[in-house]
């Protein structure tokens, strides 16, 4: 007796990104959501605040937040494997002290005293990286450690002294706009080349993808061919690198080198990062968001201190930016479970062995 085949029943996709259509996944996103809230936050600033819209204050804020949007590059790749990096305010500090000595004392011109101090700053992520990649140790542990000996570093061979005798063509080159009249510092164009390669590393290369498999589950990640501990080096030594090369910019920006340079600045790294959508559990996270969280920050601390707002205030409002982005996620994941949950208790209409729905013959009938 030949049987009739039943027509295959289409399996819906249970892959969570692929059951919301294209745009939804492209625009529903932190990341959107931060770029939302800084043109928002930056336009209402304009419009209410004097003395915002001026030239100035994009150069000023540019200027200002130029060592963040440096360190919150490589710091994002950190974070998006699950680590953390919390020394990269004291590589920049030291950093700053070698440069005003090796320039001061040792007599080097500023491009090799800054080349030096950038090598140191590989040595220091080089260190981070070997104690967290290959020893195993955690890295909230270890760059704790690593920030006070690398600050007590640059304070023990300063002391409280500073240096401030450096060329006024490198000074004057920091603080430069790109054209005269200009809203745009020079010090964009280092930062634009550095996002857009570690933009590429991130998104585009095998080496990203694995650093997102790290973040997800790192044993994981090993078993299907990552090298978990290599990666997690050279993310530490590029963190070094970057902080080093932010603590030359620091320097001749302000034309002082001091031991106690940058100090606090890993906060606000970590609060910009975090704030642009990366997760601190790891394995999520995108470049663009953390610009914008860098960018959102700055802003809003220029506007408030235009509207004389004390420090402590300004802290308080990026300290509740900072909570309400770490804790907006789960709570979407939360309510999304018990949306799933809702749909899944509602009974479903039984169905006969072709996949439909049964017909109610006297209904059909009635028709």
């Amino acid at each position: 007796m030949t049987q009739l085949a039943t027509p295959p029943t289409e399996t819906p996709r249970s892959y969570a990104a692929h059951a919301q259509p294209l745009w939804r996944r492209a625009l529903l996103t932190p990341e959107v959501a931060v770029i939302v809230a800084l043109v928002l936050v930056f336009t209402w600033s304009t419009a209410n605040v004097q003395a915002f819209d001026g030239p100035l204050t994009l150069y000023y804020l540019f200027l200002d937040t130029a060592p963040i949007l440096l360190i919150a590059l490589p710091m994002t790749l950190v974070i998006v494997t699950g680590e953390i990096d919390l020394s990269v305010a004291s590589v920049v500090g030291l950093s700053s002290v070698l440069v005003g000595l090796l320039h001061q004392d040792a007599g080097l011109s500023i491009p090799v005293a800054a080349l030096v101090a950038v090598l140191v700053g590989v040595v220091c992520g080089a260190l981070n990286g070997f104690l967290v990649g290959y020893v195993g140790l955690p890295s909230l542990a270890v760059t704790i450690g690593t920030l006070a000996l690398y600050r007590g570093i640059a304070v023990g061979l300063l002391g409280t002294e500073a240096v401030t005798d450096f060329p006024e063509r490198w000074t004057d080159l920091a603080k430069q706009r790109i054209v005269d009249g200009s809203s745009y510092p020079v010090v964009l164009i280092p930062f634009v080349l550095l996002l857009i390669a570690f933009a590429w590393l991130l998104h585009f290369t095998p080496f990203g993808r694995g650093i997102y498999e790290i973040g997800l589950n790192d044993e994981a990640a090993h078993f299907s061919g990552v090298d978990v501990e290599r990666t997690k080096f050279w993310l530490f030594v590029m963190t070094g690198a970057v902080s080093a090369l932010a603590g030359v910019y620091y320097t001749l920006r302000y034309g002082s080198a001091r031991g106690d340079n940058a100090t606090g600045l890993e906060l606000q790294v970590i609060a910009a990062v975090l704030l642009g959508g990366v997760s601190i559990f790891g394995g999520r996270g995108a470049l663009h968001g953390v610009v914008a969280g860098v960018l959102l920050i700055g802003v809003i601390s220029s506007a408030m201190r235009l509207e004389n707002q004390t420090v402590n205030v300004i802290n308080i409002v990026i300290g509740s930016l900072l909570i309400l982005s770490v804790i907006a996620p789960s709570l979407l994941v939360r309510l999304r479970s018990l949306a799933g949950r809702t749909r899944s208790a509602t009974p479903a209409p039984p169905r006969n062995d072709t996949g439909e729905a049964p017909v109610d013959h006297e209904e059909r009938l009635q028709r």
